[in-house]
């Protein structure tokens, strides 16, 4: 049942088949340590007079190459933008599992404001997906400058409900991500992102987090489907995550 669990869970690709070059984009390539002594992978996309720098967490399939085009999106918009492979994904060592992506988070996050020496009211935090309960968990442990949660899930046992309706997965969930549970703990400023007509994570799941979650806080609500709606609509959602930046991030 584990392995079917983590199986479900995590779709990780090894390969990377791009770089952020190929969007005309300079980068570091970039290898840090975990707490429990992994080495993973993420790509430092820098921007000319930063206004902040965006921790990106991307969801639960494929590797950070695979979102060469949210890079280049917020790189225009001024923003630094560290993306990184949770362990097992792309050139990260080990094998993802729920702790571990949180130990990733961290590690990302040190990674920013020890060697970048990027402050932390000056870090967004940005979860797409799966990535929103990794977002959500980081930003429950440290201080930051803003969370960001597009398509979120309140958690793996109420998507599993959602998935499986007439088969009890969800008393088997051991890989919780219980964002619920959790989002109400922030107090820095947040937006939610989602798709009325999301086919992966329902709706509910960002409304349900939204509400949960304490003031400061907005939502925006896009059309579209899971993966492709924030590009198709991506001038309007660049637009509505400019603004919300400069308002709460000086």
């Amino acid at each position: 049942m584990r392995m079917f669990e983590l199986r479900s869970i995590f779709y990780p690709e090894k390969k990377i088949e791009f770089t952020p070059s190929s969007q005309g984009l300079d980068y570091e390539d970039v290898f840090f340590m975990t707490e429990d002594g992994l080495k993973l992978n993420g790509w430092f996309i820098p921007a000319n007079n930063p206004q902040a720098a965006v921790l990106y967490f991307h969801g639960n399939a494929g590797n950070i190459s695979h979102r060469i085009e949210a890079a280049r999106l917020f790189n225009e918009k001024n923003l630094d933008f560290f993306i990184v492979d949770y362990r097992g994904f792309g050139m990260s060592q080990g094998h993802p599992f729920e702790k571990g992506t949180y130990l990733d988070a961290l590690a990302a996050y040190e990674y920013l404001v020890k060697v970048k020496g990027i402050p932390a009211e000056k870090i967004v935090i940005y979860g797409k997906s799966l990535g929103t309960a990794v977002a959500i968990d980081l930003a429950s442990k440290i201080r930051a400058g803003a969370l960001i949660c597009e398509s979120g899930l309140t958690s793996t046992a109420d998507l599993a409900r959602d998935i499986y309706k007439f088969i009890p997965l969800w008393l088997f969930v051991t890989q919780k991500y219980d964002s619920l549970k959790k989002v109400g703990k922030i107090d820095i400023p947040k937006l939610f992102i989602h798709s009325k007509n999301d086919e992966i994570i329902p709706f509910r799941h960002g409304k349900r987090l939204f509400e949960a979650a304490g003031e400061p806080k907005e939502f925006y609500v896009m059309q579209g489907g899971h993966n492709d709606a924030f590009y198709i609509y991506s001038d309007e959602c660049m637009q509505r995550i400019e603004n919300f930046l400069r308002k709460w991030i000086k």
